[in-house]
């Protein structure tokens, strides 16, 4: 038995590897899509208004997601003082942990050379980077997936430990209120019950014990309890239409609605076996030729590891692959169950294919490490390749061309909003506030300024009298004032306004945001 001390640098050696990769060029990244503006602004919306329980957006409620992920990176902004470094610390994290869980999954499964083998291969595969280093959701679902994946899989194939699968269970309830298909380490019950019935090796078969497998559901509603048993207990005690509303909205519509019949990134079935898999999970999918009849000779022996591992990996994409809606991040969190199954024979395929041949040998190791070097080299050649994000600029631009007076947006983008340097007052995101609106606004409020798209100017303003701003989100804005009105839209007043300033905008500069030691984002 190799010694603690050893086994333990050498995982922190791994886990540290994860950290340095993914963690290349953090505090220059900022956000520079729409997802991450969104999320680092509901996240600082948080702590200013202290409205946990109910995600907003610029003062309206944002029902897409649950918040846990908002939550977390709330508290590293808070904790840190840089919301731009705090949007990918949970990434960062999820990059520690699912290497963590590989290595030790490996070396229990099989050999201590096996675990590091499989950390090795998932942080050189392309998707890792992909995701990891973004500061999204899926980044951080993968997190609890892969907590999700370890204590299944160590009830299943290494128990009976039925504390391991109620952690599971736990972080699968976690994983929900991130993203509502948390629940994925829950297939590996599928091939489970099919290799216990057909009487495999490896698993570990526990008959007579439904009221313990029942407990694992409670395990999972506890975790999603976190923020569900909060959020309807305040609704009970005073919420309103709105918040009813937003209920129905993200329990009904954004899960089983949304994946039945979704109404954005839709796809055809194959879209993830020709589009994703061929890129983004390079250089694994290299050795398929090969992988493929191993994994049939190791399931004709009737090796429930394979099955289970196989067999999850085909139902995680047979899941997201069945949905109408696809995105190439969905299908990540399959990821490291197919490490999993190819770490194991990584051994035979080198001795394969470079034999006694000691310059091939060689060859590999240095592509291996360049490859490595490459990726590194990578985290802080994008930001400085991708500048400052344009809507920093716009918005700076505006407030200096206003005066800082109160802005009306106009058919606007997540990063009007998060770097407003302004009062700002919008009709609300989903519908789009049209240019009638704001003209209604101008002219009840003569000291505000109206940002529009160009799309939208001529209905209503005078183009002569505007100023051109920039270009952002594919399309030109201008500032318009009162005086720009050309009298030609006959505008009432919106069904709803929404209110919203930065009581601490987020400072300007691509490299540095300005949080003073003094200052910090209340909780």
């Amino acid at each position: 038995m190799p010694r603690f001390s050893t086994l333990g640098a050498e995982r922190l050696a791994l886990v540290a590897l994860a950290v340095l990769l993914v963690g290349a060029g953090i505090g220059w990244r900022q956000p520079m899509n729409v997802d991450e503006e969104r999320f680092l602004g509901v996240a600082l919306e948080m702590l200013q208004g202290g409205n946990w329980f109910i995600p907003h957006r610029a003062g309206e409620i944002y029902g897409d997601k649950p918040p846990l992920f908002m939550w977390t990176v709330a508290l590293f902004s808070h904790l840190t003082g840089s919301p731009k470094v705090a949007l990918y610390l949970p990434g960062l994290l999820s990059a520690a942990t699912i290497t963590w869980v590989l290595h030790d999954l490996g070396r229990r499964l099989w050999t201590r050379r096996i675990g590091v083998i499989a950390a090795l291969l998932f942080l050189a595969t392309y998707q890792s980077y992909s995701i990891l280093r973004t500061g999204q959701i899926d980044s951080f679902l993968c997190l609890w997936v892969a907590l999700g994946f370890y204590g299944m899989l160590r009830h299943l194939l290494l128990g009976p430990a039925w504390g391991w699968f109620y952690l599971a269970c736990a972080a699968m309830g976690l994983g929900i209120i991130s993203k509502g298909v948390g629940f994925i380490p829950a297939l590996l019950l599928v091939p489970y019950a099919w290799a216990v019935r057909h009487h495999w090796h490896g698993v570990v078969a526990m008959p007579g014990q439904g009221w313990r497998w029942s407990l694992g559901l409670l395990w999972l509603l506890s975790g999603c309890a976190v923020w569900l048993l909060p959020l309807l207990v305040s609704i009970a005690h005073g919420g309103g239409a709105a918040e009813l509303a937003y209920l129905k909205e993200i329990l009904l519509r954004q899960t089983a609605s949304r994946y039945a019949n979704a109404w954005d990134h839709r796809e055809p079935f194959w879209y993830y076996f020709v589009k994703v898999i061929p890129k983004y999970w390079l250089p694994l999918v290299l050795a398929l030729p090969w992988l493929i009849p191993a994994w049939r000779r190791q399931l004709h022996k009737h090796d429930g590891r394979f099955l289970l591992l196989l067999g999850w990996v085909a139902l995680v994409l047979l899941f997201f692959s069945l949905s109408s809606g696809k995105r190439k991040l969905y299908i990540f969190p399959a990821l490291p169950g197919l490490v999993l199954a190819i770490a194991p024979l990584l051994p035979w395929l080198l001795k394969r294919w470079l034999g006694g041949r000691p310059a091939w040998r060689k060859a590999f190791t240095a592509v291996a490490l360049a490859w490595f070097a490459l990726w590194f080299a990578r985290g802080f050649v994008e930001p400085l390749k991708e500048g400052r994000n344009p809507h920093e600029t716009l918005m700076t631009e505006a407030a200096r061309a206003t005066g800082g007076a109160e802005l009306v947006l106009v058919n606007w983008r997540e990063g009007h909003w998060l770097f407003a340097r302004q009062p700002i007052v919008h009709f609300g995101f989903t519908g789009q506030s049209r240019a009638d609106a704001a003209v209604y606004w101008l002219r009840h409020n003569p000291a505000a300024f109206a940002l529009v798209p160009a799309s939208e100017l001529g209905r209503c303003f005078n183009a002569g009298k505007a100023r051109r701003l920039g270009e952002t989100s594919r399309a030109e804005w201008y500032v318009v004032g009162a005086d720009a009105d050309n009298g030609q839209c006959q505008a009432t007043a919106p069904s709803h306004v929404y209110h919203f300033a930065w009581v601490r905008p987020i400072p300007v500069g691509a490299t540095v945001l300005d949080i003073s030691s003094s200052q910090h984002w209340p909780l």
